[in-house]
């Protein structure tokens, strides 16, 4: 065994960071103190993967065998043969009675069972333009891609996955013992409500029999109130999403063996807690509440990492680097030595050395910004096929922690590695640039020396002129340093002129002179220079400015 897989055997320390904004939910997966996985959503996103909407076929296309299906995007979704799934005609005329009949939901235990659609069968033999369907978000919108959907509806929890119209019941493949692969094939075959199929997932492994029943009727439940709720609807309609966004990226990415969960958000912490409690009771206490003035990724460290990960070129030891490009249609990751290297060894053992290590970072970026599709690898190039065969094994190992289908090919004759991974979602591109907030890209900004004074005319125009008394303004950690200073600090002369009801943070996200301000209900003031705006947008910092006095009267 290579001395890189030893860590495997090795309990890791991981802990998840719950990071709940005004518009969009963040979560970090720390390994070991190190991030290993980011996912941001918005808090009010739409066509998120796993949503069921009514919609209406639009258009047939025979060329491709599949449909464009509106479901209220601008870009009409995208519907192949392929993703009907062979039970298609009895779903087609499940729904159809449903539509027909508002008053009652059929059963689908007692639905007569009709012949599945031949696997080479045309798109047009099966759908019309105007067709109502129940679709489900297969990935979410790409680029200039609309949604890609499917009809093969499932409800996805901690232990199974319930897919209607089938009676098969198929058991992960990571479980390896066959006792539990009968036990659990009997156990969910006894409890399995007849008409629907289910995927007994790794996370179901020795679990009781009341767990699995409880989470089964939960996922039926969820089925019937989803053909409730489409009857009452008229297409394009949402239909069905999980209750909360936390909670359904928890889902996947929680094991037993995390140690901390910390949420800076009262409601978010009692989903998460009381979802915790169900799938793992013993791990409940382990929820905890983040409530400090600074921001929890800055407490914890982690936005430095993600400026430090995200950018095109990114460091891992000694001097090399590797470069990440993205186009439409892949990704291309170059490896580089730099500086790097190491008394008496050769250049072979160099380049391996480094090729195995950069193995390590760029698995670590593909979890990190989820990249999908094709990925085209660049390692320094080495002569001996034995070290070739131990770069490639070594990419498959640490591979096997990442949760994404993904498929890697031994290295070309030219020194490439292929690998495809599951795309459900776009990557995640975070700009690690900062946009100079002063300027606002006109190239020149006012002298840095009168910041402060600048901060000082926002603090009386918040004070005195919007009447806003209770606020939290962020600063950079350079001008939050400069201005707390000293016993008679410029922090503590602002705190006795203006009052105590204030405070100053630290954020290491804004750039050097930048600022922002958000108040007692957590919603961000818009303060920029009246200069700054065009006459419209003028007149939009009017209405806000109104808004805000209004609302303390």
């Amino acid at each position: 065994m290579s001395i890189y897989g030893i860590c495997n055997f090795t309990k890791m320390k991981s802990e998840l960071f719950v990071d709940v904004q005004q518009k969009e939910i963040s979560i970090a997966l720390l390994e070991e103190s190190r991030l290993v996985s980011l996912q941001k959503e918005s808090r009010n996103l739409a066509y998120a993967v796993g949503d069921l909407y009514l919609a209406k076929v639009k258009k047939i296309m025979p060329g491709l065998n599949a449909a464009f299906v509106d479901v209220g995007f601008e870009k009409d979704a995208f519907l192949h043969y392929l993703d009907l799934g062979p039970q298609f005609n009895t779903f087609n005329s499940f729904i159809t009675e449903a539509l027909a009949d508002k008053k009652k939901v059929p059963n689908i235990s007692k639905f007569k069972t009709e012949p599945d659609i031949p696997k080479q069968g045309a798109i047009q033999d099966v759908l019309k333009p105007g067709q109502l369907l129940l679709v489900q978000i297969a990935k979410e919108p790409i680029s200039s891609k609309g949604p890609r959907l499917t009809t093969e509806i499932s409800f996805t929890g901690r232990y199974m996955v319930l897919i209607p119209f089938g009676d098969k019941i198929s058991i992960s493949q990571k479980i390896k013992s066959t006792e539990e692969k009968v036990r659990l094939r009997q156990l969910v075959g006894s409890i399995k409500p007849k008409g629907f199929s289910v995927i007994i997932r790794t996370s179901a492994e020795n679990k009781r029999v009341t767990d699995l029943n409880q989470e089964m009727r939960s996922l039926v439940k969820n089925w019937e109130e989803a053909i409730s709720k489409m009857q009452r609807s008229q297409p394009p309609m949402l239909i069905y999403e999980e209750e909360s966004r936390a909670v359904g990226m928890i889902r996947d990415l929680f094991t037993p063996d995390f140690e901390n969960i910390y949420v800076n958000h009262k409601e978010t912490l009692e989903q998460i807690r009381n979802y915790i409690g169900i799938i793992s009771p013993e791990k409940k206490d382990i929820v905890k509440l983040y409530d400090k003035d600074v921001p929890i990724f800055d407490n914890f460290n982690i936005t430095r990492q993600i400026k430090s990960s995200f950018g095109k070129t990114v460091s891992f030891k000694s001097g090399a680097y590797i470069i990440i490009e993205h186009t439409e249609a892949l990704h291309v990751i170059d490896v580089n030595s730099g500086n790097r290297s190491k008394a008496g060894n050769d250049q072979e053992t160099n380049a391996l050395d480094v090729n195995l290590k950069a193995a390590e970072e760029i698995a670590r970026q593909l979890r990190l910004r989820d990249m999908g599709g094709i990925i085209v690898i660049d390692f320094i190039d080495m002569n001996k096929a034995e070290h070739r065969q131990a770069l490639y094994d070594h990419m498959k190992e640490i591979m096997v922690k990442d949760r994404a289908r993904h498929n890697i090919l031994p290295l070309s004759k030219f020194g490439l590695m292929q690998i495809t991974r599951q795309r459900v979602r776009p990557a995640l591109d975070i700009t690690t640039s900062e946009t100079c907030p002063s300027c606002f890209g006109k190239g020149e900004i006012q002298p840095s020396l009168l910041f402060t004074d600048k901060l000082d005319e926002k603090l009386n125009y918040l004070v005195n002129n919007l009447k806003v008394k209770k606020f939290t303004m962020y600063i950079h950690p350079y001008v939050d340093a400069y201005i707390k200073k000293g016993i008679f600090s410029i922090y503590s002369k602002w705190r006795c002129h203006y009052g105590r009801n204030f405070k100053v943070i630290p954020d290491q996200s804004l750039a050097y002179l930048q600022y922002k301000v958000i108040d007692s209900e957590g919603k961000e003031i818009d303060l920029k220079e009246e200069s700054d705006f065009s006459s419209n947008q003028s007149k939009s910092h009017d209405r806000q400015k109104n808004r805000i006095l209004e609302e303390k009267d």
